[in-house]
């Protein structure tokens, strides 16, 4: 996705929150991150509310054609709920669904939690890293005769994994879909550029990128 308002209003408003925080984090791969974004700290109403409608512009500006949303157990649960309710309130009324972690086997029984998966079905998550969750969801929607659409995402680092490709691209190009993003790695540097108060955190940004940063389609 191109940088748009929506991407700079988010990124703002993670910097705000404490979401995104600058530093020197240590990632998975042992790389030393110039930043980190922690999706687990919108944590109350307003926030969850916030950045809900945020993943539902994203979706909206897609144009991307889907009849139900997913959410994987476990962070996936609220946000699917959030995403359906602020589409809802930009006059898209979807179902969703999620599933839990342990098969049920009393009452309804199952794994799946809510609308039958049907169709064309959107994959909700806060980020993509191993693409495990994933994968998972893509079974799940599969063997319920669904066939998965996408991926929407909070943040896409847009960063290398084991190979020449991010977690993000791997996805897209395994499972031939697209991935969507309230904003990436680009929108990111682009918000720094001239902001008084975070452009001292630029230089260390784009050296990461130009380190570790994935080609551009």
């Amino acid at each position: 996705m191109t940088t748009t308002d929506f991407s700079r209003e988010f990124i703002a408003f993670a910097c705000d929150r404490g979401v995104l925080r600058f530093g020197e984090f240590q990632t998975k791969a042992g790389r030393l991150s110039p930043y980190f974004f922690n999706a687990g700290l919108f944590n109350d109403g307003d926030s969850m509310a916030r950045l809900c409608d945020f993943y539902a512009r994203a979706i909206l500006a897609s144009g991307l054609k889907f009849d139900v949303l997913f959410g994987p157990a476990y962070k996936g649960i609220p946000l699917v709920a959030g995403i359906a309710i602020a589409l809802s309130g930009h006059g898209r009324n979807v179902p969703f669904c999620y599933n839990r972690k342990e098969t049920k086997d009393h009452g309804e029984g199952g794994t799946l939690v809510g609308a039958p998966l049907h169709g064309q079905v959107l994959i909700v998550d806060d980020v993509i890293s191993a693409g495990t969750s994933v994968r998972e969801s893509v079974e799940l929607i599969r063997a319920a005769g669904a066939t998965p659409a996408g991926v929407v995402i909070a943040l896409d680092r847009q960063e290398k994994g084991s190979g020449e490709m991010s977690a993000v691209q791997e996805v897209e190009s395994g499972y031939n879909m697209p991935v969507l993003s309230v904003a990436s790695l680009k929108d990111l540097i682009a918000f720094l550029s001239g902001n008084r108060e975070l452009e001292r955190n630029l230089d260390a940004v784009s050296r990461y990128r130009e380190q570790y940063g994935t080609r551009e389609d």
